[in-house]
C-alpha cells in the first residue's frame, strides 16, 4: 500500500477541516478556555493545588479526546463541540495511564540523549489517537502499536512537524489568535490524517492485524 504524501495529507486536512471549520474553532477555544480556567482556579487559597492537579489530569485525557475528535473530522464524520470532553466519561484511567506511560518512556529516552528522545517521541506519537480510536487497546499496548505503526515513517513525521514552524511563529505574532482559528484545527486534522494513513498501511502490510486496533 502506498501512503499519501505529506502534501496530500495536508491538502486533504484543509478540505476536511473546512467542512466543520466553525466546530473545529469552537473546540480549540473550549479546550484553551478550560486550561485557562483551570489555571485560575489553581490560585484558589488552600484547595488551589488540589484543583490544579485534578484539572491537569482531566486535560491530559481531554487531549486524547481532542485527537479522537479530529480523527472524526478527517473521516468526514460530524462532531460536536463538546466531543473532547465526553472522553472523560469513558475509560478515564486507561487513557490517563496510556498518556503517562508514553510521557514516562519519552522522558527516560530524553534523559539519555536529546536525539533518541525526539525519535522515541515520534515513535510514540500515535498513542493518543490509538487510545481515542481503539477502546479495547490497553494503555501499554497503545504505545507498542504506535511504535509498530510509525516504523519507517519517523523521518517523515519529523519533517511534517517542521513544516508547521512557520505557522506557529506567525501565530505568536497574532498573540495566539491564529492558533485557535486556523493553525490548531489544520495541524490537528493533518495529524489525524497521518494516524489514519499509518493505521491503514500497517494493516495492509501485515505489520498490524486489524483486530489489534479494535
Amino acid at each position: 500500500m502506498t501512503m499519501k504524501t505529506r502534501q496530500e495529507i495536508k491538502e486533504l486536512a484543509k478540505q476536511a477541516m473546512k467542512e466543520q471549520q466553525g466546530t473545529c474553532i469552537l473546540i480549540a477555544l473550549l479546550v484553551a478556555a478550560a486550561g485557562i480556567i483551570g489555571s485560575l482556579l489553581g490560585l484558589t487559597p488552600i484547595i488551589g493545588p488540589m484543583i490544579s492537579i485534578v484539572v491537569s489530569l482531566c486535560l491530559i485525557v481531554v487531549n486524547v479526546g481532542l485527537c479522537g475528535a479530529f480523527v472524526s473530522v478527517w473521516r468526514r464524520q460530524k462532531i460536536d463541540v463538546v466531543a473532547p470532553f465526553e472522553t472523560l466519561k469513558v475509560n478515564f484511567a486507561r487513557k490517563l495511564g496510556g498518556m503517562y506511560w508514553m510521557a514516562l518512556w519519552t522522558l527516560l529516552w530524553t534523559y539519555l540523549f536529546i536525539i533518541p528522545g525526539i525519535i522515541k517521541g515520534l515513535a510514540y506519537s500515535m498513542t493518543p489517537y490509538i487510545l481515542a480510536d481503539c477502546p479495547n487497546v490497553t494503555a501499554t499496548d497503545a504505545l507498542k502499536l504506535s511504535m509498530r505503526m510509525t516504523k519507517g515513517y519517523k523521518g517523515e513525521l519529523f519533517v511534517f512537524h517542521l513544516s508547521y514552524i512557520g505557522w506557529w511563529l506567525l501565530s505568536a505574532l497574532t498573540f495566539g489568535i491564529l492558533t485557535l482559528v486556523y493553525v490548531t484545527p489544520y495541524y490537528s486534522t493533518a495529524m489525524a490524517g497521518y494516524y489514519e494513513e499509518l493505521r491503514e498501511r500497517a494493516v495492509a502490510s501485515g505489520a498490524l492485524r486489524a483486530e489489534e486496533l479494535a
